[in-house]
């Protein structure tokens, strides 16, 4: 299974979600996690594509109004692909794109659920 990590921002937006918005969320998720796992090409309802302004981060669509950007980070686990979220939300809860910062500005993965 893929790695992953967040970036302050991120938990911070993930908290402004409502729990049916964490919960699409969470949904989506599982769905890109999956594909990653078997290696599968991304699905194309996630309607994943590189975010023009910041070379590397890429946005994910979970929702109508629903955005989250993320990139791949360095391998945490030889051979196993690890994910940087940056940030999430909808027009109402936050703005979802946001340059990536040095690796000083992201925060542990911990504590923060995504599945389930």
């Amino acid at each position: 299974m893929p790695t992953y990590e967040a970036l302050p921002r991120f938990t911070t937006d993930l908290n402004r979600l409502t729990p049916a918005q964490r919960h699409r969320f969470h949904q989506a998720v599982n769905t890109f996690v999956d594909d990653l796992h078997t290696g599968r090409p991304i699905l194309t309802s996630l309607r994943v594509k590189d975010v023009r302004s910041a070379p590397g981060v890429f946005e994910l669509t979970w929702a109508p109004d629903g955005h989250a950007t993320w990139s791949y980070g360095r391998e945490q686990i030889a051979g196993v692909q690890h994910v940087i979220w940056h940030r999430v939300g909808t027009p109402t809860s936050s703005p979802v794109c946001d340059t990536p910062r040095g690796r000083e500005g992201r925060a542990s993965f911990e504590g923060v659920r995504l599945s389930g």
